[in-house]
């Protein structure tokens, strides 16, 4: 017998790229994306050491005072590369957390990555310079972070149902964005969550309201009625400083 007829098709190697809308007709395609991790403390009775280590630091990241928390803070870090979460952020925090009375709350952590849907007009303004630029503009000093997942059901949808479902999500946000009332950063974090959510979701504005007041809207589309399966926990920040180490 021939051996090869017994050897099975090779599989098509897999693209990993981020992809935009065609220009010219040419797909847009980049290697290049943004982490973003929020870590939550309690027992902040001082945030001047806190700063004063932000300061020092070559890292984007955002200080913020937690609403619902009367010592708790959030410091938010953005990095295009991962292993600096693990290195530079890890031992600042470490060294933070032995100088003071910190204390970590580790169910409120997120993670995320900046991503593609392919209808992206300018890929590298989405996925690099717009969600660094919303998370560190002076104007937006409140932030409401939040994970979720979608339900199973969600996926087994047809990709134009998907669309039409995730359209209506979006036509929501654009208005909000439109008036000035609020700007988002939308980040996917499969696989890097540790309660298995899907996306992470960052809203940012010159007020609290209208931030609450979007996220109350989307309650009511489909998607959400229907399709979402876990919100939260969310986090109320508002910004104490934010430090910008390097544009992009």
């Amino acid at each position: 017998m021939n051996t090869e007829q017994k050897r099975p098709p090779r599989p098509e190697p897999v693209d990993l790229r981020e992809i935009g809308a065609p220009i010219d007709g040419e797909p847009q395609v980049s290697d290049r994306r943004l982490f973003f991790q929020l870590h939550v403390f309690g027992g902040c009775s001082d945030t001047y050491r806190i700063i004063e280590t932000l300061e020092k630091s070559s890292l984007n990241a955002v200080l913020y005072d937690d609403l619902n928390h009367p010592t708790g803070i959030g410091m938010l870090f953005i990095t295009e590369d991962p292993a600096v979460l693990t290195t530079k952020v890890r031992d600042l925090l470490a060294g933070l957390q032995h100088d003071t009375k910190l204390s970590y709350r580790p169910a409120m952590t997120m993670i995320g990555r900046t991503y593609a849907s392919g209808r992206e007009p300018n890929l590298a303004e989405w996925l690099l310079n717009r969600p660094l630029q919303n998370a560190l503009n002076p104007d937006f000093p409140w932030a409401i972070w939040y994970p979720l997942r979608r339900n199973p059901e969600f996926y087994r949808l047809e990709h134009r149902e998907r669309g039409r479902i995730l359209g209506e999500h979006a036509m929501l946000g654009r208005s909000y964005a439109a008036g000035g009332y609020a700007s988002d950063i939308r980040l996917a974090c499969f696989g890097l969550d540790t309660n298995d959510n899907e996306f992470v979701i960052g809203l940012v504005g010159a007020e609290l309201y209208p931030l609450s007041r979007l996220i109350q809207d989307m309650r009511q589309t489909e998607q959400t009625t229907k399709y979402i399966e876990s919100l939260g926990p969310f986090f109320i920040g508002k910004v104490r400083k934010q430090f910008t180490k390097r544009s992009l």
